[in-house]
């Protein structure tokens, strides 16, 4: 499956942004999604994942209450809403698929990367 994450920019602190990832070559309900981010200079960390039919999420405890995250397998397309975003929250966004439901905080699980979108948020 090919990853197309979209929708990143320029936001002041409080505000929201709505990033997509869009999948191609293979149906995105074959997988189990997240979000990562990478800032300058630190580790790429866990953001977001959900269950192939959306009935489960996960959050990193600091996005947990300020994003939530979705998806819509018929269009092939998942979702990060962010809200309240603080300048801690700025770095590139990249969406992710795997076939496990495990370890799913672990980006070496995870087996197709999209490009990667940049969120910046300014104080």
């Amino acid at each position: 499956v090919q990853l197309q994450a979209s929708g990143g920019g320029l936001v002041q602190a409080g505000g929201s942004l709505r990033l997509s990832c869009a999948a191609s070559g293979r149906p995105l309900s074959s997988y189990v999604v997240a979000w990562f981010r990478q800032a300058p200079g630190k580790e790429r960390e866990f953001v977001a994942a959900i269950s192939w039919s959306g009935g489960s999420t996960w959050f990193a405890d600091s996005v947990q209450g300020r994003f939530t995250i979705s998806r819509d397998n018929a269009k092939n397309l998942m979702y990060l809403q962010m809200n309240s975003l603080k300048p801690e929250d700025t770095a590139l966004y990249y969406c992710a698929a795997t076939s496990s439901q495990m370890f799913l905080g672990d980006w070496q699980r995870y087996d197709y990367w999209g490009q990667g979108t940049l969120v910046t948020v300014s104080s």
